[in-house]
């Protein structure tokens, strides 16, 4: 059974030629050539008829035949301004499910995709520019609590970043945020070779569900993330009170909320940082 008839090289190059495409390695252009990768990020997904989806940087359309069919919509941002012709020949055979904001989408808001889509939508799946992949993932979470899970490649190392545990090397201030709003439920690799052209880099997709938002002031917690980060090598008491927190409201609220000021942020774990906001003066 083939997901989407252009996750092949022939006809990913047919396309290519047809429109006389040309690669633009500064949008990160990678196109994935392989039909069970297609698979098995619609495996994640779990696409049901009455689903709105957003993608993001759709390319030539790989992902997006794929999904058009089983979804009710997809809304897709596409930076490049050479694509809506080539994506309208892709997608001609369910091109009615497709709304296209043409845009960047750091720059694009929840009401953009809103009013293209005429709802808004309740997953991202996309294969996403490597670029702004983490911070497209952490301000989708953030600003659309509409959507309910997400299934993104990413490069590897990134995935990496999503997914660590406290006491990693790759567990930092990034991780902790994320967390406020989502658990990684899923994981594959990806490598170079499903890929025209192929990257210098290793990718992997992650599928994460929203989490259920902890009780206080996000944004009080995540101040208090990235003071907590803001200088790895001290202790986070130190840290803090770098960033300005006030070293005798820490040292209550450190007591209060029974963890070491002594410790590293890098061992604490996202529940540990909102039991500390909850301590700390607001403001």
């Amino acid at each position: 059974m083939a997901y989407s008839y252009l996750a092949n090289p022939r006809e990913t190059r047919a396309v290519l030629e047809r429109h006389g495409f040309s690669l633009k390695h500064r949008l990160g252009q990678n196109f994935l050539v392989n039909d069970g990768v297609i698979g098995r990020i619609l495996e994640l997904a779990e696409l049901e008829p009455d689903d709105v989806v957003y993608e993001i940087g759709p390319g030539i359309g790989t992902l997006t035949v794929a999904m058009l069919p089983r979804v009710r919509r997809v809304v897709a941002v596409e930076a490049d301004k050479s694509l809506p012709p080539v994506l309208a020949d892709t997608c001609a055979r369910d091109g009615e499910k497709l709304s296209l904001v043409q845009g960047d989408a750091l720059k694009v808001t929840p009401a953009d995709l809103e009013v293209a889509a005429g709802e808004a939508p309740n997953k991202l799946v996309s294969n996403l520019p490597y670029q702004v992949a983490a911070t497209v993932i952490l301000g989708t979470l953030q600003a659309m609590p509409s959507v309910r899970r997400l299934v993104v490649m990413v490069q590897a190392e990134v995935a990496d970043r999503i997914s660590a545990t406290p006491g990693t090397k790759e567990y930092g201030a990034y991780t902790a945020k994320l967390a406020l709003y989502g658990r990684v439920t899923g994981r594959f690799e990806v490598g170079p070779g499903n890929f025209m052209p192929s990257p210098h880099v290793d990718s992997a997709v992650v599928c994460i569900d929203r989490a259920e938002s902890p009780a206080g002031d996000l944004d009080q917690v995540t101040q208090v993330i990235e003071a907590a980060f803001a200088q790895r090598r001290k202790t986070i008491r130190n840290s803090m009170a770098a960033k300005g927190f006030d070293k005798a409201a820490l040292d209550i609220a450190f007591e209060a909320a029974g963890i070491d000021p002594r410790a590293r942020a890098e061992v604490l774990s996202t529940s540990d940082f909102v039991r500390l906001a909850q301590e700390l003066p607001k403001g």
